[in-house]
């Protein structure tokens, strides 16, 4: 029996920042290790847990006692701020956000709304017209709250929003708010074992114009099983308030 394709409508489509839109792992890493080597922690056991989560999360999950986690990761952002080097756009992500329609799309990022700018400006991409960063919400992924805070500025629900990340906690808080998910896997140096949909970068999703003017959001290339497809429409219309 030949397997069927579900398309889900959709109102909005929310990305995350880091790994997702653009790939900040050596500006990152060379930060996060220098502090690690500093505080005397393990550099190969620390460093894959930096991503997908707000900085302060991350020094408050090592326990180092004597150090105040929101002084720390004030200094880590400000580090990061001044160092962008090596930081690129995803392949095929400014053309898949120039396909999009203005106020249909929001950057969910846990960085810093400063950070988070620095890194978008130095990717060459454009400024959101949406973007929720850690101090919008008080508490980070894995929880969904940042998702359910974008869908409502974008007068939706998360069930009717495509989430496109990259890390565990961001798949984790998508996962929990409702959304779709599709899964980027350009910066992952092992595979990572996702239950959702899944590209390599932009240039493996095609946008199409339908004729009542929705958007159809899909593999660009049959090579998924198709259990594995993402399709997505965004619909004409502008979202109904939930």
């Amino acid at each position: 029996m030949q397997t069927v394709v579900q398309t889900r409508p959709i109102d909005a489509v929310l990305l995350d920042m880091d790994g997702t839109i653009l790939n900040s792992i050596k500006a990152a890493e060379r930060i996060w290790q220098a502090w690690a080597e500093r505080h005397g922690v393990d550099v190969a056991t620390f460093l894959p847990t930096i991503h997908g989560v707000r900085a302060v999360e991350t020094i408050r999950r090592v326990g180092l006692a004597g150090i105040d986690p929101e002084v720390e990761a004030a200094a880590i952002t400000r580090a990061e701020i001044d160092d962008v080097e090596g930081i690129e756009a995803i392949a095929g992500v400014h053309d898949f956000l120039a396909g999009l329609p203005v106020q249909r799309w929001a950057i969910v990022t846990s960085a810093p709304r400063p950070l988070a700018l620095r890194r978008i400006e130095a990717a060459g991409l454009q400024v959101p017209p949406l973007l929720i960063a850690a101090e919008d919400v008080e508490t980070g992924k894995p929880a969904p709250d940042c998702f359910l805070l974008a869908a409502e500025r974008l007068g939706t629900q998360a069930h009717r929003c495509l989430v496109i990340e990259d890390s565990m906690a961001g798949i984790t808080a998508a996962e929990r708010a409702g959304a779709a998910v599709l899964v980027v896997t350009t910066t992952h140096h092992t595979p990572m074992t996702v239950r959702h949909p899944a590209i390599l970068d932009y240039r493996d999703l095609a946008l199409n114009r339908l004729a009542d003017g929705a958007i159809s959001i899909c593999h660009a290339r049959e090579t998924a099983p198709l259990s594995a497809r993402l399709s997505c429409v965004l619909q004409a219309a502008g979202p109904a308030r939930p």
